[in-house]
Order: structure tokens, then C-alpha cells, then sequence
């Protein structure tokens, strides 16, 4: 499992941590929810909570009753579980939340594991096709092979993307 290198995301991290060392495994979802709160707000980070999420189509704003967990300082979704292991549901579910609300970076925090690091994911918003056809055009020349295999997956990924609404 790899983070995005962010003093900011550890600080995070280091508050669900604190929560799990205090309280372990097997609560509701709702009690490590207050009790990760509790602790942001003990280290001065602010949040909001269940923040709706607004979905757009064709012209018409729906409210379909998605609730973002916790949103942190605005730049950081915060989904809370309490389930026997996280599944790619949950992940969807992080990376839709990212999506219509335009934010980067997404943890999904599943409480109920006997160590913490086995129930935390960080979720990165794909980059927007055109960014990865900037990057493209950054490579050339190709001085070394292996450039040439990074070349060759950016322009297929940039092919699989091409047609996209994002």
C-alpha cells in the first residue's frame, strides 16, 4: 500500500491510528466516526461532516442522498468502516466521492481489523486523460528502453481514455 508522500495525510493517519490503539477492533462504524472527529479536532484539523454529494445529469443537479463521510480541510475525503474487510465496493464508492466532488485524495479507514495498517487505503483520483497525454509528449526522446516501455503504457492508457466524459 503506497500514500501519497503528505505530511498532511499522516497527521490524518496518525489520528486514526490513535483511535484504533485506544478503542481496537469490533465497534460501530458510528463510535469510530465521533472518536476520529474527537481527535481532529484535538490537533486543531478541521472537517466537515456528511457532506452531501450533488449529482449532475444532463442539465439537472440530483440529490441522491450520498453522503461523504468526513471531508478534511477540504482536500481530503475520509470514508469510515466497520466491516470484516474492505471490499471494491468501498473503493468505488471513494473514488465516485472523488470524482463528483472534485477532490484528489480519498482514505478509506476500515476500524475493524486488529491492526490498522491492514484496513487503510489511500485512493488517488485518476488524472484527467490530457494530463497524461502532457506527459507524453515530456518523454521524447526516448533515451533508454525503459522509457520506451513507460512511453508505450502512457500512450495506451491515454488510448483508454480517449472518449471519456471525466
Amino acid at each position: 500500500m503506497a500514500f501519497v508522500s503528505d505530511p498532511f495525510v499522516h497527521e490524518v493517519i496518525g489520528c486514526a491510528i490513535d483511535v484504533h490503539r485506544g478503542l481496537g477492533p469490533g465497534l460501530l462504524e458510528s463510535t469510530y466516526s465521533r472518536c476520529f472527529q474527537a481527535e481532529l479536532t484535538a490537533r486543531g484539523i478541521r472537517f466537515t461532516t456528511e457532506v452531501p454529494v450533488t449529482i449532475r445529469y444532463r442539465g439537472l443537479r440530483l440529490d441522491g442522498g450520498y453522503r461523504i463521510d468526513l471531508l478534511v480541510e477540504g482536500r481530503l475525503i475520509v470514508e469510515i468502516k466497520a466491516v470484516e474487510a474492505l471490499q471494491p465496493i468501498h473503493t468505488a464508492q471513494v473514488l465516485t466521492y472523488l470524482r463528483l466532488s472534485g477532490v484528489n485524495q480519498g482514505l478509506l479507514i476500515n476500524f475493524n481489523c486488529p491492526r490498522l495498517k491492514d484496513g487503510l487505503k489511500s485512493v488517488i483520483r485518476r488524472e484527467h486523460p490530457h494530463a497524461v497525454l502532457q506527459c507524453l509528449h515530456l518523454l521524447r526522446p526516448i533515451p533508454s528502453r525503459k522509457h520506451k516501455v513507460f512511453f508505450m503504457a502512457l500512450q495506451a492508457l491515454h488510448s483508454s481514455c480517449e472518449g471519456q466524459a471525466i
